[in-house]
């Protein structure tokens, strides 16, 4: 009896907290909620309500229920949704210095990484994103390195793409690093990818690993070198106007949710790599239809030196300083 007295008074208690609550915030993303980012959007939603005891409401709708990834942006600028985390690629247009995400080999590693997002530059980049006025960067979110596939040959040394067909994302900075080891880089949408794989329209690409197992491009590519050579991530945008609307103790509990999840989906998206790697292993070792290749430092290098070049090209669009404080970052 007691115990169903006090599960009544807490469901009396999350009711009434849903009729109280003085702010909605809806969330829109277009994965699953099973990703990294699913998971930390979901997590974000638990925590603002916690710390808010209730007065924000978040309501998160995944897979595009609300808006698609074309239609996100211009939603949030209109405040019909209040949250979204689209790629970092979605915002060179609004902040063409964060192209400095696409150049290649610019960071070391994960720690690396997350040094330039959490510090000096990453602080500059999100400021040039917030000039623009509507919208506030939160945050980045972690989407993985970059590896290169290919369907006609090992991609072992910078000279085995010349000649060969890559797809990329609408990105200049993209386009030079493909031309610069002989590569001819074709804009096509990651709907199509596959199919163009297939078909031969492109014989290569560039993903993270999660990209390439669930897409299945493993399928239609007979190599995967795991060269990290590029990233993939988001930066999480709120409403100006909401966010300016909020005070300042609800702001500061929506930052603390938003650091809280953050460090939430960069541990998913780490170990959903890993789990991909071993997908991918035994997928190359049950149908010796993938040849997986490991880079070591040395070939690394190569690759680097080869497609660093195109850095100078990018100093007047991205700043030359900040690409320097993006390599130097301890």
């Amino acid at each position: 009896m007691k115990k169903l007295v006090l599960g009544t008074i807490t469901a009396a208690m999350i009711a009434t907290a849903g009729l109280a609550a003085d702010y909605t915030m809806k969330v829109s993303h277009v994965v699953s909620a099973s990703t990294p980012k699913g998971k930390a959007a979901d997590f974000f939603e638990k925590r603002v309500e916690e710390l808010t005891g209730g007065k924000i409401d978040v309501q998160v709708f995944p897979n595009s229920q609300l808006y698609g990834d074309g239609e996100e942006m211009k939603a949030l600028v209109m405040n019909n949704v209040q949250l979204i985390m689209p790629s970092l690629s979605k915002f060179t247009s609004v902040a063409p210095q964060m192209q400095l995400f696409d150049l290649p080999f610019i960071f070391r590693d994960k720690t690396h990484l997350y040094n330039v997002m959490d510090g000096e530059v990453g602080a500059v980049l999100k400021s040039k994103v917030d000039e623009k006025r509507q919208m506030i960067a939160l945050d980045y979110w972690d989407a993985g390195f970059k590896h290169l596939s290919s369907s006609t040959k090992a991609l072992v040394k910078p000279e085995d793409a010349a000649g060969m067909k890559f797809r990329i994302q609408s990105s200049k900075v993209l386009e030079a690093q493909f031309k610069s080891v002989g590569g001819n880089p074709q804009v096509l949408p990651f709907s199509e990818v596959y199919s163009a794989l297939q078909q031969g329209v492109v014989d290569g690409t560039e993903n993270p690993l999660s990209n390439f197992y669930t897409k299945k491009f493993h399928e239609v590519q007979s190599s995967l070198t795991l060269s990290q050579h590029g990233y993939l991530g988001y930066l999480v945008v709120m409403n100006e106007q909401f966010w300016n609307k909020l005070p300042k103790d609800l702001q500061a509990n929506v930052a603390q949710a938003m650091k809280e999840a953050t460090k939430l989906e960069r541990e998913e998206s780490m170990k959903e790599d890993a789990l991909m790697m071993e997908s991918l292993t035994k997928y190359a070792k049950d149908t010796n239809k993938l040849q997986i290749i490991e880079l070591n430092d040395a070939q690394k290098q190569e690759w680097k030196k080869a497609m660093s070049v195109i850095y100078p090209q990018f100093y007047d669009v991205i700043g030359e300083d900040l690409i320097k404080k993006a390599i130097d970052t301890k």
